[in-house]
């Protein structure tokens, strides 16, 4: 069931209850009015009988004819009964057939109550008690009240008419409004269904941003913007993965090709081996930071953290750069080292810290003349600093904002040939994983990456 037949039903649905409601209300009520309406003329003729009783002291049949002549509109089945409790018998009635429903009313009056409504099936009763030289009578006044009933009829007819109707029109309008309502909607969903990945680009378009369809549009747009920008990622890491990967494949395979042309002397294979290690290196290196990339990138929401020391940390790095890398100098500066160890804490997953920290480090002594990086450590006003300094060129100002995206290498680097551009991408992600930051600031006396993390003292 769509939407619109689900708005249309609740709609009609609600509507009927009201209506349902009031309609029972109208006819309550007019069943109530009607029927004290009717007791107030039984109670009239109660009280013409009864002065008639009083002011006029003729025999039965005078009193039964004055009180004949005073009913100018009789009602249906009207009985008049007159009935004396010391005698326990009925005076006089107007309809002697009749009378047999006043005998049975007659156990049901309770003492001591002067004015009394009785219904007995189709009947409604009003009876009086006085006293006279006679001692105590009950003046009892009964009738149908065939009008009444007629209308209450009608008027459930009318009612059930009107509410069929109401209903079937509810159906039609709420059908209508609910299509009007939806019409939006069905352009979004011809809009959405036009937008491939070939034309990603394009944005869904609705006039009134402010009501909730413009919420939803432009939650949908973001969405788009999001997925534009992982579908133009994910082509440019292919096509630099494409390349980077074709570079070294390619130089090793045209080496192998040219060692195996003719018989070389053991030194141009120990030269042409030495070259393809080299290579290898390279190429090792280059899947070594993929996979890191890839596995910081899926794992950033559910990765283990725990308190990790930055301190040992950073000591840790420099001792195992140094022993891989032993033409690289580390120089590792502790500034306001603080007296309580819980500032030297940071929650954090302990080796993917080690990989920011090792690629951040890395990348200081490939780009510096001296092969050489200087780590500054702070721990100061509830957060940790660690700041990697490595003299050489400057960054281009234009080539900054870039940096830390995949495969981004500026001028000097490609030049150079050092690195792949994708180290200080993991750097960015490990971050960001850490809810720290990552700055750079670059002059012509050398680079600065700073890192900053929240401490746990």
């Amino acid at each position: 069931m769509n939407i619109r037949t689900r708005l249309t039903g609740q709609f009609a649905f609600l509507v009927t209850l009201i209506l349902l409601f009031f309609s029972a209300g109208v006819y309550f009520f007019s069943e109530l009015y009607l029927e004290q309406r009717f007791y107030k003329r039984l109670q009239d003729r109660a009280i013409t009988t009864t002065t008639l009783l009083f002011d006029v002291q003729q025999a039965d049949t005078t009193v039964i004819r004055l009180v004949d002549a005073a009913v100018k509109n009789p009602l249906l089945n009207e009985t008049i009964s007159v009935y004396n409790e010391t005698s326990r018998t009925f005076l006089f009635t107007t309809n002697p057939a009749n009378n047999q429903l006043h005998e049975r009313i007659i156990p049901l009056l309770k003492p001591g109550v002067e004015t009394q409504y009785v219904r007995q099936d189709d009947y409604q009763l009003v009876a009086i008690y006085l006293t006279n030289s006679k001692g105590g009578n009950w003046i009892i006044v009964s009738g149908i009240d065939q009008p009444g009933n007629d209308a209450l009829s009608d008027l459930k007819k009318i009612l059930l008419v009107m509410v069929l109707a109401a209903i079937f029109l509810l159906g039609v309008v709420g059908w209508f409004f609910a299509d009007r309502a939806l019409a939006p909607m069905s352009g979004i969903i011809e809009q959405v269904n036009a937008i491939y990945p070939a034309n990603v680009e394009k944005r869904v378009e609705h006039p009134n941003r402010f009501d909730e369809i413009g919420a939803l549009v432009a939650t949908f747009n973001r969405l788009l913007d999001r997925i534009e920008q992982a579908i133009d990622t994910q082509k440019m890491f292919i096509a630099n993965v494409s390349h980077e990967l074709k570079n070294p494949l390619t130089k090793i395979n045209s080496q192998i090709d040219v060692a195996l042309i003719q018989k070389r002397e053991p030194d141009a294979y120990e030269r042409t081996l030495r070259s393809l290690r080299e290579d290898t290196r390279t190429l090792t290196q280059l899947t070594t930071t993929l996979l890191e990339l890839a596995n910081v990138s899926i794992q950033v929401s559910n990765v283990p953290l725990e308190p990790v020391r930055m301190d040992e940390l950073l000591w840790e790095v420099k001792i195992n750069y140094q022993e891989w890398h032993p033409d690289c100098l580390v120089q590792l500066n502790f500034i306001d080292f603080p007296d309580d160890e819980d500032a030297l804490l940071t929650q954090g997953n302990r080796p993917s810290l080690r990989v920011l920290l090792m690629n951040l480090v890395d990348n200081a002594c490939k780009f510096s003349p001296a092969r050489t990086a200087t780590i500054d450590f702070q721990a100061k006003e509830g957060n940790l600093t660690v700041a990697v300094f490595n003299e050489g060129p400057p960054i281009p100002e234009a080539d900054v904002p870039y940096i830390f995206e995949p495969f981004f290498r500026s001028d000097a680097t490609a030049q150079s040939g050092k690195g792949h551009g994708v180290g200080l991408a993991v750097v960015a992600q490990i971050t960001q994983m850490h809810q720290g930051t990552i700055s750079v600031s670059s002059t012509p006396r050398g680079t600065t990456f700073t890192l900053t993390l929240a401490s746990l003292g």
